[in-house]
């Protein structure tokens, strides 16, 4: 497919940014992304990146061009979750089918790798030059060190908004009639914190698992990477009796980290350090519609669909979003309005149904693993799934190791819930879990 060549801005440089560049470039059309910060590939960069979880959608939109397999060099696969709940042993709970797994990826690591590949296949980058203001019917952006100083003007055929949740360009959208918008913030923050390697650079706990220490209302999560470290992320209330408030020195925070993760206590010296180093952050789901402005300006990735990370979607939702927009270029050619249409009203359905599922995801994570009950639903659906694949998908699979609609995993996982419901209530289930009987039961539900 040839388009017609177009003088195209990105703004932000991030992972979404830095592919969109590389698929548009395909087309020929000159691409300039700006960013207000720095060229990432000069700075340390930590303190405010829960590691990334690629899966089946993120790597089919890096395949499309290409790059999947360069990419799996700088990424370890997880095929399951290992649970440490305190009072019992750890054990392991498996993602899927064999074979299935998701994947521990750097943040850092990969945008860098990103915008070093936008680069060579000739896209433009400009960092430290922050967008202050969009002219959106002309696509002419205003750039400037500082919101009163002196501005430039550039003019460009068409403009995409791929600058996060908080985004310059959908806020200028946000100004114009009748465009909706909502931005809901959970009561939970995130810090991030490092379980360094071994001396001899292996890692200290099973590194083709994700840890999760669940405790309730806060959890702790690691991941593996590549130097031997995990990059751990505390999940915690800002205030309340358990919460970032409540850890207001260096012996409070020893005093959580031995009660509520002793599993780590050798690390707690470095916990602490990093407790009181990084940042706490807050986690919004964010959602708008339109879009899209006419023929000129779209918005890609958080800036139109920001969710919380509990499913490990963001990252993967966003370049889904590149993958269906190239689909769209390709069915309709030059029809950049029309492309525009099509994208948002494929795309709105399946960013908001991954937003519900990414914070149903959060209750599960937090305390529902460490809950027996739960535990044996999961085990039932499990061994069902296993005898009959077509009749039952598990909506967490259908979400992670396939690339059906995100809406369709929602309302699949709707019904298969109100189904074990059903299948919950059946007398003596921790005995007969694995009976012909449940079977037919789940069978006779399913209709």
């Amino acid at each position: 497919m040839t388009q017609e060549r177009k003088n195209i801005a990105i703004i932000g440089s991030g992972l979404v940014g830095s592919l969109l560049a590389i698929y548009l470039k395909r087309y020929g059309h000159r691409i300039t992304v700006f960013d207000r910060r720095p060229d990432i590939r000069n700075i340390e960069f930590s303190g405010r990146s829960i590691n990334l979880a690629m899966s089946n959608r993120g790597w089919n939109a890096l395949k499309a061009v290409g790059l999947e397999e360069e990419i799996k060099t700088i990424a370890i696969p997880l095929d399951k979750r290992a649970m440490h709940v305190i009072g019992k042993p750890e054990y392991y709970q498996k993602y899927g089918k064999d074979g299935e797994a998701i994947w521990s990826i750097s943040r850092g690591v990969l945008n860098r790798k990103m915008i070093d590949l936008a680069e060579k296949n000739g896209v433009d980058f400009r960092f430290e030059e922050k967008v202050w203001d969009i002219d959106l019917p002309e696509a002419k952006i205003f750039t400037g060190e500082s919101e009163k100083g002196e501005w430039k003007e550039y003019e460009y055929d068409l403009v995409f908004g791929c600058d996060g949740a908080f985004s310059r360009v959908r806020h200028k959208m946000q100004r114009r009639s009748r465009f909706d918008y909502s931005q809901d913030f959970i009561d939970v923050g995130y810090k991030e914190l490092t379980i360094p390697a071994n001396s001899d650079g292996t890692h200290k706990l099973d590194k083709n698992s994700f840890h999760i220490w669940p405790r309730g209302k806060f959890m702790f999560i690691a991941m593996p990477n590549l130097d031997g470290s995990f990059t751990c992320t505390l999940f915690m209330p800002f205030e309340g009796d358990v919460s970032f408030e409540s850890i207001k020195t260096k012996q409070d925070a020893v005093l959580f980290f031995t009660t509520y993760f002793p599993n780590v206590k050798n690390e707690i010296e470095n916990l602490t350090e990093d407790f009181f180093k990084n940042p706490t952050s807050a986690m919004v789901t964010m959602k708008c519609y339109p879009w899209t402005y006419w023929n000129k300006v779209a918005l890609v990735g958080d800036s139109a669909h920001a969710v919380v990370p509990f499913y490990g979607q963001g990252m993967n939702a966003g370049f889904e979003d590149i993958y269906v927009l190239d689909q769209i270029i390709q069915e309709l050619g030059n029809d950049w309005e029309k492309i525009f249409q099509t994208y948002q009203e494929r795309r709105k359905p399946n960013a908001d149904a991954i937003a519900e599922l990414s914070y149903r995801n959060f209750v599960e994570m937090s305390s529902k693993t460490a809950d027996a009950n739960f535990l044996l639903q999961k085990k039932i659906e499990k061994h069902f799934a296993s005898k009959y694949p077509d009749k039952w998908v598990p909506a967490y699979s259908r979400v992670t190791f396939s690339l059906r609609p995100y809406a369709e995993a929602l309302a699949e996982g709707d019904a298969q819930e109100a189904i074990m419901k059903e299948v919950m209530k059946m007398p003596d289930l921790d005995k007969k879990w694995d009976s012909r009987e449940v079977e037919e039961k789940i069978l006779e539900l399913l209709g």
